[in-house]
């Protein structure tokens, strides 16, 4: 009787597994991992143990597929103008040069540089 009780656990736990493994949610990834068309767009220019910084570059016409970001504070260091795509609906965003701004993280969001000149960032994300 006792073994039988186990087995119930480990069959329901199993099932368990496989019926979470099985939900349409994707995997997102994060700022460095995400691309544009099979290229990247972001590098690491720092990963230490208190904080990680990249460099994301788009040119007019470039953009960032679908991913998340932790809290982070950025840098414009170069702007342009984006198509912002997230869970709000898309917007076009002009992105002035030298300017900055924090975020708590986004879930998700892709953007598309519609603006006629390279847009430079840097991401600084604490650890």
């Amino acid at each position: 009787m006792k073994y039988n009780y186990l087995w119930a656990i480990v069959l329901i736990s199993l099932l368990y597994l496989i019926l979470c493994s099985c939900t349409n949610k994707p995997e997102l990834p994060d700022p460095l991992m995400a691309g544009w068309e099979g290229s990247k767009v972001c590098e690491l220019i720092e990963d230490n143990d208190k904080v990680r910084v990249l460099r994301c570059t788009f040119a007019p016409g470039i953009g960032h597929e679908r991913h998340y970001h932790d809290p982070h504070f950025g840098v414009t260091l170069s702007g342009s103008t984006f198509r912002i795509t997230d869970e709000t609906g898309t917007k076009d965003v002009d992105v002035p040069s030298n300017s900055h701004f924090y975020s708590e993280g986004t879930e998700w969001h892709e953007v598309l540089n519609v603006g006629d000149s390279t847009a430079v960032f840097l991401i600084i994300e604490p650890k």
